[in-house]
């Protein structure tokens, strides 16, 4: 199993849905840096279960520890170890499903790879999972915020067929984001999102949806073509989220409607003397390179595959069944993932920052 992510900022994630605990170890930190626990939990907190009737009713503080590579306060270079103890467990909540394989969940396609899983709560195929990249992505953000004055933000732009206005331009804050529980900083929007996944809650049906991010104050030159192109890198740390089905940048899908002498982004001095674009239809990226310009992409999730309704289905051994799953899950998984999508970035993000400084030693 591959549970590792980065070249040189490297991030191992471990721990079950309903095991002990969760966590990850990070390897690359950049020593004598400025950490401590409160650092990190800002972005876990936002990620937690429980936090409205628009997520799981899962009870978890999800509180981190650092283990291990930090004193005194400062980081030593060595490994960070990150640890959030589960303490909401009830693995008896699956029992039903441990022989009848949840619809487009991975129970089935774990099983067939590993001959065995995790049978409550899907194991590392659970959101649970992304805690420790959620821990490790806070820790690259306030190192790229400190160095560079970076900048991340994301924000849900969709629910079902309900879209919010384009704001990619206009600078949200993630006050903003978070003033409401869908996390729509587009507040006539919000309203209706909100309607609908609690009419999809009280149903026990579920729902998908679109986030958008920017990422400003990105250094030119982020990004190793061929095969490492920056938005390669993205759209692979992307779609490893689970429940991911889509991913955009710039113009994305829209961009294959228009003609090239209206897709370009032509080129202008900035106040400051440097070269910048009148437009952003690539993202931010040119030939798999930041241009400096805000990274703007939209990820897609699907709706979540654990709902309550019965749903007619099969046994492991092929014998139809009825599933009506139990359990606590998420009738729309957006307003958590914006946390995970941000810190995600964020890694991404600074495993380049410091390939990019590695080659120019």
């Amino acid at each position: 199993m591959s549970s590792t992510f980065g070249t040189l900022f490297k991030v191992s994630t471990f721990g079950e849905s309903h095991g002990k605990a969760v966590g990850a170890i990070v390897d690359g930190c950049p020593a004598n840096f400025s950490l401590c626990e409160s650092d990190i939990q800002p972005q876990l907190s936002r990620r937690r279960p429980g936090q409205s009737d628009m997520t799981t009713p899962r009870d978890e503080a999800d509180q981190v520890t650092i283990l291990s590579g930090v004193e005194n306060g400062r980081t030593l270079g060595t490994p960070i170890g990150l640890m959030v103890n589960n303490r909401d467990q009830r693995p008896g909540d699956y029992g039903e499903m441990s022989n009848v394989p949840r619809p487009s969940h991975a129970d089935f396609t774990y099983q067939m790879k590993y001959g065995n899983r995790a049978s409550s709560g899907g194991g590392r195929s659970s959101a649970r999972e992304t805690i420790g990249r959620v821990a490790a992505g806070a820790i690259a953000e306030k190192i790229l915020s400190e160095r560079y004055g970076t900048r991340i933000t994301a924000w849900v732009s969709s629910v079902g067929d309900i879209d919010a206005r384009d704001l990619a331009g206009e600078g949200v804050a993630r006050e903003q984001v978070d003033a409401n529980i869908i996390r729509c900083p587009d507040e006539a929007a919000a309203r209706r999102m909100i309607e609908l996944v609690a009419a999809t809650r009280d149903r026990k049906d579920s729902v998908g949806g679109v986030l958008t991010c920017v990422a400003e104050n990105i250094p030119v030159g982020l990004g190793e073509p061929i095969f490492d192109k920056f938005e390669a890198k993205l759209a692979q740390a992307m779609l490893s989220i689970p429940a991911t089905k889509g991913f955009e940048i710039g113009s994305g899908f829209a961009g294959a409607r228009m003609f090239g002498s209206s897709h370009n982004d032509p080129f202008l001095r900035r106040p400051d003397g440097s070269l910048g674009t009148a437009t952003n239809n690539s993202g931010g990226v040119q030939g798999g390179i930041t241009n400096g310009e805000p990274v703007v992409f939209r990820v897609a999730f699907k709706p979540p595959a654990t709902i309550g309704l019965a749903q007619e289905s099969a046994t492991f051994a092929g014998e139809p069944a009825v599933l009506e799953a139990k359990g606590r899950h998420d009738p729309c998984v957006v307003p958590r993932a914006v946390p995970i999508v941000e810190t995600m970035t964020a890694l991404v993000l600074l495993d380049f920052v410091l390939r990019q400084a590695y080659r120019n030693a």
